[in-house]
């Protein structure tokens, strides 16, 4: 089979899994403890206020039929409407969704750059203090939950030292650049507003930091791992024979073969941090979709809650199906089935 035709096929198996994620979604949400509309209408609405709302969003049908409109809405791009705030859920999440992708590229950027180096470091270094460090380090990542060690942080580097803010994506006083992009980052760059630039950084730091915590000890547990492997291969051990500098073979031959495991972990962490944006978001009053999925579920707003679960649940697939498409590129000798 060829790349067009695995392509293909994963796209395929992309729109079955997104449609059996939508029902599943869509049905707990329907089930779960409390009234929507009674939530929207507020303590003090009456019956007939409570049953208003309730057939404006048809909360009154059947949920098959409930199910049948959500999902032709959905083929349109129409995510529906929120029942707390009444606005276009779409529209919510066009301004909500730069933050999170943003903080997610930057979170994965610095787990890839740092985790393949630490696990490298850690392998050649095998048994030696480095190694010690490194891995204990990995296990306190895994081991360490995101909402603790962002609380932990914030006390210490927001509370006590001052070094970094509590939380949010800009300070109030520092005018955001023209929003071309959507990303804070870019856009200032593109702007040449420099303050604003560093100011970012300067908000971007603490929860990219705890967001990519997890991933960064995975994936340098990963990479030590296979380095280890690699670098007693036969192959290896020949080129060494032959004179060739070690730091050509490492980073040339060893890392190479090393990575495709390694890919393996970037794609399946690359997941886990779409789903870990709820609990940084919320700790760290980051205005992203988690935030605002978290403010949804609160009042049992299904519309915004589905919404974010199927556009997090698509990244997560594309993320995977470019993973599949990057081993490849690392080792020509694989096929496509």
């Amino acid at each position: 089979m060829g790349m067009t035709q695995f392509v293909l096929k994963r796209l395929a198996l992309m729109v079955i899994t997104l449609l059996g994620l939508s029902v599943v979604v869509f049905f707990v949400s329907r089930v779960a403890p409390g009234d929507p509309a009674k939530l929207a209408a507020g303590p003090d609405a009456t019956e007939e206020m409570v049953e208003v709302i309730r057939k404006e969003f048809g909360l009154e049908k059947p949920l098959i039929i409930q199910y049948w409109i959500y999902m032709k809405g959905l083929i349109r791009g129409d995510f529906g409407r929120s029942i707390r705030t009444r606005h276009l859920v779409w529209e919510d999440l066009k301004r909500f969704m730069p933050a999170t992708f943003e903080l997610v590229l930057v979170s994965i950027s610095f787990s890839i750059l740092f985790g393949i180096f630490f696990g490298v470091l850690s392998a050649v270094y095998r048994d030696r203090w480095v190694d010690h460090v490194i891995r204990f380090f990995t296990i306190t990542g895994v081991a360490v939950p995101m909402f603790w060690l962002g609380i932990m942080l914030q006390l210490l580097f927001s509370a006590k030292f001052h070094l970094f803010p509590l939380g949010g994506r800009l300070d109030t006083m520092i005018l955001p650049p023209p929003s071309w992009t959507h990303f804070l980052l870019i856009d200032s760059l593109l702007a040449g507003d420099w303050k604003a630039f560093g100011n970012g950084i300067h908000h971007i730091f603490l929860p990219a930091f705890v967001l990519s915590f997890p991933a960064l000890a995975s994936i340098t547990r990963i990479n030590r791992a296979e380095m280890l492997e690699v670098l007693n291969k036969d192959f290896i051990l020949n080129e060494k024979a032959q004179g060739i500098s070690e730091r050509l073979i490492i980073f040339k031959y060893a890392l190479k073969n090393a990575l495709i495991p390694t890919l393996s972990m970037i794609g399946l962490r690359y997941g886990w941090m779409l789903g870990g944006t709820v609990l940084v978001e919320t700790v760290f009053n980051w205005p992203g979709v988690g935030n605002y999925a978290v403010g949804a579920a609160v009042y049992s707003d299904f519309q915004p809650v589905m919404a974010v679960t199927i556009i997090l649940g698509l990244n997560f697939m594309v993320a995977n199906l470019l993973v599949d498409i990057g081993y490849g590129f690392l080792d020509p000798r694989i096929r496509y089935e």
